[in-house]
């Protein structure tokens, strides 16, 4: 696989391209990395602005069938930066996403109904902010060496917008004494929680999220987008009213192309060829 030139139009982030070789059966794989690693890649309204597009760019691209989020540097995200969130900075080179633009709580939104797959690629210490996108994400794999917490109490704040998302994975009793003591959870207290899939050695990082993505990119992409759109419009909905839901969506995915195509590749025996149609 070869590495596309990175996109020039942003100022907060960096994109990159895996993308697929001819007749691998996959797609292509979207990097987006945090870049302000001097600044421990706290988020303000410019980089949140900045992923909303090319979260948008990734969606709207047929040939992507995975995104990654990671950090530049020694740390994923330190959380909000707070002198940019008080200052009423604008969100820099970038029109404002029309969906929302820089605000934090749209961006959550968007990641968890996200039709196609986010790994988050926790290199290093999430907090606050950070600890959210990893939440939002649809698979976390974190080094062993990183912390992922929720500190804001020690400077008189509170993780408002990422317990909605925390909550989802973290048991009450324990969220409620991470964000009221202000605690740091080591990798694999987080992956025994269930908050991230997997801990990993540093040096092993890379490869796994490689390998997790090879999976997915293989998938039939409408399955995934069916799928993830489906489980997202059922999150916090009662039995009663998410059955017929997901009954009229899996009615919907049958329609499409590719579901024939991998029902006649099965009774074929023969690998499918993913249209995204």
């Amino acid at each position: 696989m070869s590495q596309l030139p990175t996109l020039p139009t942003f100022r907060t982030i960096v994109v990159t391209r895996r993308t697929a070789t001819e007749g691998d059966g996959g797609g292509d794989v979207v990097t987006v990395t945090l870049n302000r690693p001097e600044k421990r890649n706290a988020i303000g309204p410019e980089m949140t602005n900045e992923i909303r597009w090319a979260l948008t760019e990734a969606a709207n691209d047929a040939r992507v069938r995975v995104v990654v989020l990671t950090g530049a540097g020694k740390s994923f995200c330190a959380g909000g930066d707070f002198a940019q969130m008080t200052s009423g900075a604008d969100e820099g080179g970038l029109p404002p996403h029309p969906d929302g633009g820089g605000d934090y709580a749209a961006l959550l939104q968007a990641m968890m109904a996200s039709g196609k797959p986010i790994v988050a690629k926790v290199n290093g210490h999430a907090m606050g902010g950070g600890l959210g996108l990893v939440a939002a994400s649809t698979f976390a794999i974190t080094a062993t060496t990183a912390q992922l917490g929720t500190p804001e109490v020690e400077v008189g704040l509170f993780p408002m917008m990422i317990m909605a998302v925390l909550a989802r994975y973290v048991p009450r009793r324990r969220l409620v004494q991470m964000m009221l003591l202000g605690e740091r959870l080591e990798s694999h207290e987080a992956a025994e929680l269930g908050l991230v899939n997997s801990a990993t050695p540093p040096e092993e990082l890379d490869a796994a999220v490689d390998a997790l993505c090879d999976k997915l990119r293989t998938k039939a992409p409408l399955a995934l987008k069916h799928g993830l759109e489906a489980l997202a419009a059922q999150d916090t909905l009662a039995l009663s009213e998410a059955l017929p839901i997901l009954r009229d969506r899996l009615f919907a995915l049958l329609g499409t192309e590719d579901a024939r195509e991998g029902l006649m590749a099965f009774m074929q025996k023969r690998p499918p060829v993913w249209q995204g149609k």
